[in-house]
């Protein structure tokens, strides 16, 4: 398991934090100025007197074709606690594994015959699908393995070798709080429930977390998002109504998390926009905002397995944008076409750092290259 740096708590200070009531705080709106950001507290509720909420500059967007920042400079008195050192505890994550939510690729005895096939089927791609074929019959010609348990381990074995790399664990371990993760994705990937898991598992292992509704043209995703928050026990920031300015919804995501102390925060981003320009202006925006006041740990990008070569597309056009840094797989269990997992890491040269392979919580878990290539090899 992969072991994290995050603030080191009391177990009062836990205990106490989990029992204070539910606040909402509304900052007030500026004349001509899209909505601030409504902040939601349901773990620990903010006090308006004492953590003064600044509010962000949200400039129109037919006034300027390229807006400056959205958000003015914290206050001293933040910034001024921003740069305390927090004191930092090494933990884990709680264990999660894709236990069977993997669809084996072959429904009957394995022949390495067929192999190709298969695999060009699963989406592992032409070229990737000979390599690996003659790769195993190779390495069974020189070990004499023959039968179909035999094959299915030098199967397994070759993947895990392929898919293993040492940078798939999330950016969460240099100390410098709170770790930002932005998400990004079309809509319909699972963006907004991968967030809801993700904030769940860190609050299952004593993280504080605040999560950003930056998707603000779409009220089913903050909507959605706000029920996770809920459950999950994370604060949340959400616009004040639809359509609102999304760095600025970033922007306060941020600024909540250093006044709450909180190791964490998630930004929801727009899934929407149909060309790169409009994409790359909003993302840069999100990212100039929250650069303000944090480092930005993570761009994670959700993908769809279900959607097999198309998601390479999508792939590929958000990576050239967005500044990408792993990729999280969705309805890893809707699909035997689990080879664009593969091929996406080796295509884009981007590791896989999370899965998602069923509707549950807990569905969700690091990437396994071992138990992934398990599933796949299974006899079912």
């Amino acid at each position: 398991m992969f072991k994290f740096l995050k603030r080191l708590r009391s177990s009062k200070q836990e205990s106490t934090s989990q029992a204070e009531p539910e606040l909402v705080a509304e900052p007030p709106v500026v004349a001509e100025q899209a909505a601030s950001p409504v902040i939601e507290s349901p773990v620990k509720p903010l006090e308006p007197a004492k953590v003064p909420l600044p509010e962000p500059e949200v400039h129109a967007e037919a006034a300027e074709p390229e807006p400056e920042p959205v958000a003015k400079a914290p206050e001293p008195a933040s910034a001024a606690a921003s740069e305390v050192e927090p004191e930092l505890v090494a933990v884990e994550l709680p264990k999660r594994s894709l236990g069977t939510g993997i669809r084996s690729l072959f429904s009957e005895n394995f022949d390495v015959d067929d192999l190709e096939d298969i695999l060009i089927l699963a989406d592992f791609g032409v070229e990737t699908a000979e390599e690996i074929t003659n790769q195993l019959k190779s390495v069974a010609q020189k070990q004499g393995a023959s039968s179909d348990a035999e094959l299915r381990l030098l199967l397994k074995d070759l993947l895990v070798e392929r898919l293993s790399r040492n940078d798939s664990s999330l950016n969460l371990d240099d100390g410098k709080l709170p770790y930002v993760i932005l998400v990004v994705g079309v809509n319909g990937a699972g963006k907004t429930t991968t967030i809801g898991k993700l904030a769940r598992w860190l609050k299952d292992g004593d993280w504080e977390v605040v999560l950003g509704a930056a998707d603000t043209f779409r009220a089913a995703a903050v909507e959605q998002l706000a029920t996770w928050a809920e459950r999950s026990g994370a604060r949340l920031v959400k616009p004040a109504k639809e359509g609102a300015d999304p760095a600025a919804v970033a922007y306060q995501t941020v600024e909540l998390a250093i006044q709450a102390e909180a190791d964490i925060a998630i930004i929801d981003t727009a899934g929407r926009l149909q060309n790169k320009k409009d994409l790359m202006d909003e993302l840069g925006k999100i990212r100039r905002a929250v650069e303000k006041q944090a480092k930005i740990s993570e761009v994670l990008l959700v993908i769809d397995a279900t959607n097999g070569q198309n998601a390479m597309s999508q792939a590929k056009a958000f990576a050239e944008v967005a500044e990408v840094t792993g990729i999280v797989m969705t309805k890893l269990d809707g699909t035997a076409k689990g080879g664009i997992l593969y091929a996406l890491q080796k295509e884009l040269d981007l590791p896989i750092k999370l899965v998602g392979v069923g509707e549950q919580v807990n569905d969700f878990a690091f990437f396994s290259p071992e138990e992934f290539a398990k599933g796949l090899v299974a006899r079912k």
